[in-house]
């Protein structure tokens, strides 16, 4: 292989962490194709070729048990193809098969990938990976004041390059005045608010445990004060449960540290301009948050009405579900409805994958809260030893521990866990051991 073809390893890497929350950056060709698929499926392509060229070298353990994963959930799902009984059910299990092993092929690639780099390239994918996400959550404040002044402003922006038309989500009104809820690149609030868990809840203790006088301090003050403005301004009830959960578990370890100056500086960051708003829109705001609150709406019937679905599939095809990708099949044959999915990634797993497919997943999670563990206990030693990457490492997995929490819980009630940001997320997660080991 030539230098160039290298090169282009580390840039689609890069570009599918940066990109892959980009949900709205897609193209109708054969369905739905993603920015974040071609970049992904890009390294995946040089990722491979660049391998050829090389000495062979032995692939992380973590990588081999991730390819035992990936054949069990092949298993279960080639055997759920068999509960499949119409063409739109075909159609919808291949798009989707499709699509996962392109999401679990990029995990286990990018896990050795990262393995086998130096701990500054993974800081660095860390980096680009929750500056994707935060480039996404500015993306949705731009678009709720172009909202406010009356522009739209994916029509600037996107539709040039997708040729889709999208837009702001648009809630309701009160006196005649919208009530909006940024969507920013995903296309879906609720998505945006649980994706933004991640940078808030691992940067976080990173933040709480910087040295007096670190450069970055104020900087990730900032920061995390906006993702949580922004949080805010999305009005879901899934990704304040997440980050509810989440906060939670970071109490575990930083509890002392709850009321100390360093603590409160974002939260009064954001306390100050949600007062403000808050105090001159009394009105406005006291309508739109009780009709957030109730719990007798539409929404909340959809949310919690699909968990009926449980039982009557359960009756019919109780080990391995309807077929992978297939609720929406089922969903409209029963209540005639096109445009509904799951709205909790538990209806799904366990209306499309069975009890097998459930308990599957249920280890999987399991495996991954090990590493996990095994992250922590690393940074405990190193913290032994007086080595200095304990106070970066330490934090780091207990940041990843409650993002996981957090987005296991906002999953109860929405459905992102299937999208490539979980998968690059795990890659991380997976990955820490493996990196900060060689220190």
């Amino acid at each position: 292989m030539n230098a160039r073809e290298s090169r282009l390893v580390p840039f689609f890497f890069l570009a599918a962490v940066f990109t892959c929350t980009f949900a709205k950056v897609q193209w109708h060709a054969a369905g739905s194709v993603f920015l974040a698929d071609l970049t992904a499926g890009g390294f995946l392509l040089f990722y491979g070729l660049d391998r050829l060229g090389r000495g062979g070298r032995p692939a992380p353990r973590t990588a081999a048990v991730l390819l035992a994963f990936l054949a069990a959930f092949l298993l279960v799902y080639l055997i759920g193809f068999f509960n499949l009984e119409t063409g739109q059910a075909l159609n919808q299990f291949v798009k989707g098969l499709t699509k996962w092993l392109l999401h679990f092929g990029f995990l286990i690639a990018g896990v050795i990938y990262l393995a086998r780099k130096s701990l500054d390239f993974y800081w660095h994918t860390l980096a680009w990976f929750l500056g994707g996400i935060a480039a996404n959550g500015a993306y949705g404040i731009l678009q709720l004041l172009s909202a406010q002044a009356g522009r739209n402003l994916d029509s600037a922006v996107l539709e040039p390059l997708t040729h889709g038309a999208s837009q702001i989500n648009i809630y309701g009104a009160v006196n005649g005045s919208s009530v909006y809820r940024p969507n920013a690149l995903t296309g879906d609030p609720n998505h945006l608010a649980i994706e933004l868990l991640l940078p808030i809840l691992i940067l976080s203790p990173l933040y709480l445990r910087l040295e007096r006088g670190h450069r970055l301090r104020r900087p990730l003050a900032v920061l995390i004060a906006f993702l949580l403005l922004v949080e805010l301004a999305t009005l879901s009830r899934s990704g304040l449960l997440g980050l509810f959960v989440g906060a939670i578990v970071l109490l575990i370890p930083y509890r002392r540290l709850l009321f100390s100056r360093l603590a409160l500086l974002p939260l009064t960051l954001v306390a100050i301009p949600v007062a403000f708003e808050l105090y001159s829109r009394r009105h406005f705001f006291s309508v739109v948050l009780r009709s957030r609150i109730q719990t007798g709406g539409n929404s909340t019937s959809a949310h919690l009405g699909v968990y009926d679905f449980i039982p009557q599939v359960l009756h019919q095809h109780p080990l391995f579900g309807l077929g992978f990708n297939n609720f929406s099949v089922y969903y409209e044959f029963v209540t005639g409805k096109t445009n509904w999915g799951p709205h909790s990634y538990y209806v799904m797993l366990i209306v499309e994958g069975g009890l097998v497919g459930t308990a599957l997943f249920a280890a999987f999670l399991w495996w991954l809260f090990g590493r996990l563990r095994v992250a922590r206990r690393l940074g405990q030693a190193l913290a032994a030893a007086g080595d200095p990457l304990a106070a970066r490492l330490r934090p780091l997995s207990w940041g990843m521990t409650a993002a996981l929490a957090g987005t296991l819980a906002s999953n109860a009630f929405y459905l992102t866990i299937p999208f490539l940001y979980f998968y690059v997320f795990v890659m991380l997660v997976l990955a820490t051991p493996a990196v900060f080991s060689k220190r």
